[in-house]
């Protein structure tokens, strides 16, 4: 009886290509086992098992994705990362994007929010869109609703738009508008970890919720709390 032996060894014979290229096909999600899509090379297949290649294959590096993730309030860390599951996938995700495990790996988590905020949050492996926000991520809008309490002081509206300072720094200028008796809407650019809940401080009131809608050009939409999906290749913060 012949012994099982790596599926990337057994696609490169198949194939007749070299063992890089078996594993960029098997990561891609081009293989399948038996009818099924393997995406480890080194899952262990016997001769008996069928080993096949998808008409559209590609021995191309996948494409580093980006996605989006409505982050429930108090989710942070490893919780954050747990919610990246199929099951969690926004069931409208126009992105055309086909899931790859590949695509859960080596994730950096970039304009993060206060733990016990919540709204559209970026995890990313893709360097371009790393770079973008790292470097311009300062000039980019975000959207936030709040959800406050208290009574403001009389002039709360002019220090929130232009005044105030929080650690050290004076903040730009920012568009707030009330959007109900409870409710505050921004538009702010370079929001540091924090400051959102400071800035209704010092005007007499008190963040009870707080959640980001928007970065730049990308919103949340209609995607359910606790759920993601791909940032598509022709969209731009």
């Amino acid at each position: 009886m012949t012994s099982p032996i790596r599926l990337d060894k057994r696609v490169a014979a198949q194939l007749q290509c070299s063992r890089s290229q078996a594993q960029q096909y098997i990561e891609g999600g081009s293989v399948s086992v038996d009818g099924e899509v393997v995406e480890t090379p080194q899952t262990l297949v016997d001769a008996a098992q069928t080993v096949t290649l998808s008409a559209d294959s590609s021995a191309d590096t996948a494409e580093a994705a980006t996605l989006l993730l409505n982050k429930p309030v108090g989710c942070s860390g490893q919780d954050l990362f747990a919610l990246l599951t199929e099951a969690n996938r926004f069931a409208d995700d126009a992105s055309g994007i086909r899931m790859l495990r590949r695509h859960f790996q080596r994730l950096d988590y970039l304009m993060p929010l206060d733990d016990a905020a919540s709204g559209l949050v970026v995890l990313t492996q893709d360097w371009r869109v790393r770079r973008h926000l790292q470097e311009s991520g300062a000039s980019l809008e975000q959207e936030f609703v709040v959800e406050v309490s208290g009574e403001p002081s009389p002039w709360a509206m002019p220090k929130l738009t232009h005044g105030l300072v929080y650690e050290g720094r004076s903040l730009p200028p920012a568009k707030v508008s009330w959007q109900s008796e409870q409710r505050l809407r921004f538009a702010i650019k370079d929001v540091r970890l924090g400051q959102m809940a400071t800035m209704c401080s010092l005007v007499g009131l008190k963040a009870e919720q707080i959640r980001r809608l928007r970065i730049g050009r990308v919103g949340l939409s209609k995607m359910p709390e606790g759920q993601w999906r791909y940032l598509p290749a022709n969209q731009r913060f």
